[in-house]
C-alpha cells in the first residue's frame, strides 16, 4: 500500500486522476476502434456495433458504481492503516463485482433477441447484433471484475499508468 497521507496532494490527485482518465479514455476508444473495423462491413453492421455500445456505457455507469464504492471503503481502511479491514472489503469488492458481473451476464444473455430486435431498424441489423452480442456480452461481464480490482487497488495507493 502506499501512504497517501503523507506527501503533495496535488501530486496525489494528478496521478489518481490520471489513471481513472486514461481507463475511461480506453474504454471509449474501443467501442471507437470496433466500429472503425466494423465499418468496411457496411451499414447494418456498424448500426449492430452501435447498438451494443449503447449496453457498454450501462456497464460503465453500474461498474463505476461499484469501483467507486469500493474505492472510498479501502482507501479509508488504508488511511486509517487498518490492513485487514482493508482485505477484507478488496475481498468484498471482488465478491459483489462477480456476482453482479453474472447477473448482468444471465439478463443480458437471456434478453438480447428482445434488446436487439427493439433497437433494431430492419432484421439484418437485429440479426448482426445478435451476433455481436453474443460475444460481446460475455466480455462486458468480465468487465465489473476489472473494474473492482482496478478500483480497489487505487483505493490503497497502488496505482500506475502503464
Amino acid at each position: 500500500m502506499q501512504d497517501l497521507t503523507t506527501g503533495s496532494l496535488t501530486g496525489h490527485l494528478l496521478r489518481t486522476t490520471t489513471f481513472m482518465l486514461v481507463g475511461m479514455i480506453f474504454q471509449t476508444l474501443y467501442l471507437l476502434v470496433d466500429l472503425f473495423w466494423v465499418s468496411s462491413l457496411g451499414a447494418d453492421a456498424v448500426a449492430a456495433v452501435g447498438i451494443s455500445g449503447n449496453l457498454s456505457f450501462l456497464v460503465l455507469a453500474i461498474s463505476q458504481v461499484l469501483g467507486v464504492g469500493a474505492t472510498t471503503l479501502v482507501s479509508h481502511a488504508s488511511g486509517q492503516k487498518d490492513h485487514e479491514k482493508a482485505v477484507f472489503l478488496f475481498n468484498q469488492a471482488q465478491v459483489l463485482s462477480t456476482v453482479t458481473g453474472l447477473v448482468f451476464l444471465l439478463m443480458a444473455m437471456v434478453s438480447r433477441y428482445r434488446y436487439a430486435h427493439s433497437l433494431s431498424a430492419d432484421v439484418d441489423t437485429e440479426q448482426m447484433a445478435v451476433k455481436y452480442l453474443n460475444w460481446f456480452i460475455p466480455a462486458m461481464a468480465l468487465q465489473f471484475a476489472m473494474v473492482a480490482m482496478g478500483a480497489t487497488l487505487g483505493g490503497t495507493g497502488n496505482f500506475r499508468v502503464a
